[in-house]
């Protein structure tokens, strides 16, 4: 398979490009180094020491005898340039990592927020163009965010994008909000024979529960989980959604969207070939997961800077897994007439306060608990549903004292390289309070 990676040289599109190449792929990565730019801005580097792209793809040369192509290109300026790239390597699939993907950064300043949403959406919106334009038909494989859904508890396990709803159907000479008899109202259609469209839509509508009853007359259906970002980048990656749902409608196109955990680990088996593949780890208050930022902590006898109560619970998938689930995504390709497909990319939830007694437990590194700097509920329950990924045959990575320690003891390497200043929260959601406040 011919892939496009957007994005390549990124935390986890790197190892993606390296994972897919070693599994005979042709791997094209498209990528303006603006990561790179990024940490220039913030004078905080990767905590592991990542070479230019051009010594990475020699090196995995070196070692593999697999090539690697790369193209720099901003998918969000340079529109010609991608269009032209699709119509000359005539790529069979294409993943989607290019964007700005920092809830903090993205919250910095006003100019922040603008270059997240510029980025992320008007990109989203080119690759999707440029695929049309192309006139080849290519699957695209977004990385999105479990963030999409929001972190408050609502009571029921968040499913895989669609929820299932069911609508009133109004009766026969029912008055409207301005008084009238509803006179359509016999005409609407009920129960498995409601669609606005085609009855091939509404077979679809049932496809995945096939045991659903809906009450009475009610008309049932599915829609996308109604969303609730927390910050500017999530609420990009919920404009992706949108974005994808309206050109799969009316062009058919093959989308699927992963909407993914928070990612902890650095290494896969290709990054650790050689010391020139070595993937980024980031641990600043703006770019550290924060798994992973604990970790480094530790690995420095830094107290691990829990938010708030530390009752936030969030979803969590390691690296090899995520590497692997883009795998079996590529692998499992939507039909040209289905809808968008949806994957929960997660293989465990944890309490931020519980990840911390953990890796105090094992390091005995207090805990040093600070002021929340996000606008978000205070504690939280969240279950998921991933029966998808599971049932294709990923095994997943759990947390395990192990991987733990690989990645303090990685850190402990490079303790040298940390800048301490740059582990606490970088800015906050709430402005300051005015004068007039």
């Amino acid at each position: 398979m011919k892939i496009v990676i957007l994005g390549g040289d990124g935390f986890i599109g790197w190892p993606t490009a390296l994972h897919l190449s070693a599994r005979g792929n042709d791997i094209i990565i498209v990528d303006n180094l603006s990561r790179r730019a990024i940490d220039n801005e913030l004078e905080c580097e990767s905590l592991t020491p990542i070479r230019s792209m051009e010594e990475r793809i020699s090196a995995w040369k070196e070692v593999t005898g697999r090539q690697i192509k790369f193209y720099n290109i901003d998918i969000s300026l340079q529109y010609e340039e991608l269009v032209e790239m699709f119509e000359l390597e005539r790529p069979d699939s294409l993943v989607h990592f290019a964007e700005q993907r920092a809830a903090p950064y993205s919250m910095k300043s006003s100019k922040h927020k603008r270059y997240t949403v510029n980025n992320n959406v008007n990109g989203t919106n080119n690759v999707l163009c440029a695929i049309l334009d192309s006139g080849l038909d290519i699957h695209l494989v977004h990385l999105g965010t479990m963030g999409v859904y929001g972190y408050s508890s609502v009571g029921l396990k968040i499913p895989e994008g669609y929820l299932k709803i069911e609508i009133p159907v109004p009766k026969e000479g029912d008055k409207t909000s301005n008084g009238h008899v509803d006179e359509a109202a016999s005409a609407l259609p009920t129960g498995s024979e409601s669609d606005s469209s085609s009855d091939d839509e509404t077979a679809s509508i049932h496809s995945n529960d096939s045991e659903y009853v809906p009450k009475d007359d009610n008309i049932p259906m599915e829609i996308y989980y109604p969303p609730r970002p927390g910050s500017v980048y999530h609420m990009t990656k919920v404009l992706d959604a949108q974005m994808f749902e309206y050109y799969n409608r009316n062009n058919r196109m093959r989308i699927t969207d992963l909407h993914q955990g928070i990612v902890w680990g650095c290494s896969t088996p290709e990054t650790l070939l050689d010391e020139r593949l070595i993937n980024r780890f980031d641990y600043d208050g703006d770019y550290g997961t924060v798994l992973n930022r604990l970790l480094m902590q530790a690995a420095i006898q830094h107290p691990l800077t829990v938010y708030g109560s530390g009752g936030q619970t969030r979803a969590f998938i390691h690296i090899r897994d995520s590497v692997r689930c883009i795998e079996i995504a590529l692998s499992n390709p939507p039909k040209p007439a289905d809808r968008v497909l949806i994957f929960n990319q997660i293989t465990e939830t944890h309490r931020v306060r519980d990840l911390a007694a953990l890796i105090n437990q094992l390091t005995g590194v207090p805990v040093g608990a600070i002021g929340n700097p996000r606008n978000e509920a205070a504690e939280n329950d969240l279950v998921v549903e991933n029966k998808q990924f599971l049932e294709l045959g990923l095994k997943p990575t759990k947390l395990s004292e192990g991987l733990l320690y690989e990645i303090t003891e990685l850190a402990s390497k490079f303790s040298d390289r940390v800048d301490v200043s740059r582990i606490g929260p970088c800015c906050f959601w709430l402005p300051a309070p005015t004068k007039n406040d």
